[in-house]
């Protein structure tokens, strides 16, 4: 049986293989049209870099939408069966909201929409993010209100899942089962 609407959350440290397998699962799937949300906006040459060889990872079947803030309505726009959705990631997310507007409410309320979007979507959407939260307190207040706001996002994307993945040294541990069985 298909399931033509699923909820996956990939989330794990830097460089614990997050991308690869959100790109993995994607590609194992049947969906007619595949979307990539890229919220990645690149300052300097090094992540243009990086941002290259995440393209080149891709094939040439996938849709590119580069969205830096409004991923839920992107999320809206190609909400039907048979499309598979791909945001990686958020962290990066929440680091451009907080560029935008360095405002807690602000933020809240984008990490709300998004909920919503994701909630009401007909189709399969895959969400990257990064578990900050295992580290130290950071000794600025930047840094902790970074922290915080990504681990609101991650808490309240986690919530809605059906599925979430935690990513370890390229290790997939789901730690939040679909339909009450591990796959």
């Amino acid at each position: 049986e298909q399931i033509l609407k699923e909820t996956i959350f990939i989330i794990g440290g830097c460089r614990s293989g997050k991308s690869s397998h959100g790109l993995d699962l994607a590609m194992n799937n049947i969906e007619s049209e595949k979307i990539f949300i890229a919220t990645c906006t690149p300052y300097d040459d090094e992540m243009r870099q990086r941002i290259e060889k995440h393209q080149a990872e891709r094939s040439k079947d996938w849709i590119t939408v580069e969205e830096p803030v409004d991923i839920a309505n992107v999320i809206s726009r190609y909400n039907k069966p048979g499309t598979l959705i791909l945001i990686d990631c958020l962290t990066l997310w929440i680091t451009n909201l907080i560029l935008e507007k360095d405002d807690q409410d602000y933020i809240q309320s984008h990490v709300k929409e998004l909920a919503s979007a994701v909630q009401k979507a007909e189709n399969k959407i895959i969400l990257v993010s990064n578990e900050v939260g295992c580290g130290i307190v950071p000794e600025n207040s930047l840094a902790r209100h970074f922290r915080d706001a990504a681990g609101f996002a991650n808490q309240s994307i986690a919530a809605i899942a059906d599925r979430v993945i935690w990513m370890v040294a390229g290790i997939p541990v789901t730690i939040k089962p679909q339909n009450g069985a591990i796959k």
